[in-house]
């Protein structure tokens, strides 16, 4: 009886993870092929929208005393423009250190007391000042941070997500709609997973209605099956009507959901194309550090950009890329805007 029971037990384990694998694979397909429709969204389209985020020639600064004791500024954003519009994921890629969680936290309000900005930021067609960033905050604009660690750690996770203005009624259908038991309603943080955490900061945008996302990283540290089913939560949200700002170094995965691409280099922005312009090598991509990044990939055969980014305090004149750049010529030297191209926006004066 116990070797009968024992395996009726092995055949449920191996039913179960056959079922599993097969899930895993329909999942694999479904986010590289049927997410495949994203691809004719187009910026050009939308001239008779308005973006939920719109964000113009950014500078961001940060005060600070050096050698001697003089007081200066270091400025790490420059120049940076992005917009979201409602419906679409925006995913922001780029290397370390080139603007990419400095841009959320601008748009969020949380940048520290030393920093100072300047351009444009609208959110639904108005001015983001920082007193409407924290009163949005949490509310239409929906931070879900890179760490889990931003659950605290000492309160029920049901109660986090309720918050003040929320039901537990509320609660039970976000955490249904996710695949969270009833029972995770009464844990606490260090009593999930990692991709049951992941899934109960989601819940907070569809609890608060969010119009606007802010993803920062939100798949590191997840199997491929966590990764992308957080991925496809967030395209569920996008077709819903609310803008995705994805923030993200795992390209691979980001354009399988995303709409449109922002290449961040040293602190600007050096490209916005469709996600389809990245596929088949990425000839269609504009900018030659986009070209470099996707070939700098594994699958492209890793080939290396040769010298490295810039530091914020010794960023050379005109293009930013040009010292490292195989097209450069003493025109780079001079100031390079953004410019309309082949369905996207690219700053270099090289690109056709």
């Amino acid at each position: 009886m116990d070797i009968q029971m024992c395996k009726s037990g092995e055949n449920e384990k191996a039913g179960k993870m056959i079922t599993e694998k097969e899930e895993i694979k329909k999942t694999e397909f479904d986010i590289k092929n049927g997410m495949s429709e994203r691809e004719t969204f187009e910026c050009d389209g939308c001239a008779d929208q308005q973006p939920i985020l719109d964000i113009k020639d950014l500078t961001i600064s940060f005060s600070r005393y050096d050698r001697g004791w003089n007081k200066a500024d270091l400025e790490v954003i420059h120049s940076l423009d992005v917009e979201v519009y409602p419906g679409e994921i925006m995913a922001v890629v780029g290397s370390s250190g080139s603007g990419k969680s400095l841009l959320a936290h601008s748009v969020l309000g949380i940048l520290p007391e030393n920093s100072s900005m300047s351009g444009t930021m609208e959110f639904d067609g108005k001015p983001l000042s920082t007193e409407r960033k924290a009163d949005l905050r949490g509310r239409e604009i929906v931070f879900i941070p890179q760490s889990v660690d931003f659950l605290d750690p000492l309160m029920k996770v049901g109660r986090q997500v309720k918050g003040v203005r929320g039901t537990m009624e509320k609660v039970k259908r976000a955490f249904s709609r996710y695949g969270l038991a009833k029972e995770a309603e009464d844990m606490y943080p260090f009593q999930l997973s990692g991709g049951m955490a992941r899934r109960v900061l989601i819940s907070t945008a569809v609890m608060e209605n969010a119009k606007l996302i802010i993803a920062d990283e939100p798949t590191p540290g997840l199997d491929l099956e966590m990764a992308m089913e957080t991925l496809r939560n967030f395209r569920e949200l996008a077709d819903q009507g609310c803008g995705v700002l994805l923030i993200t170094h795992d390209i691979d995965l980001a354009l399988n959901v995303a709409d449109r691409i922002a290449v961040f280099y040293a602190g600007t922005t050096v490209e916005i194309c469709p996600a389809a312009d990245f596929k088949g090598g990425g000839d269609a991509l504009r900018h030659p550090y986009s070209r470099a990044f996707i070939e700098a990939l594994p699958q492209n055969g890793f080939k290396p950009i040769s010298g490295s980014q810039p530091y914020a305090g010794e960023l050379p004149e005109g293009c930013l890329f040009a010292p490292r750049c195989t097209c450069r010529t003493a025109e780079c030297c001079g100031e390079i805007e953004m410019r309309r191209l082949r369905g996207g926006e690219v700053r270099c004066i090289h690109a056709t």
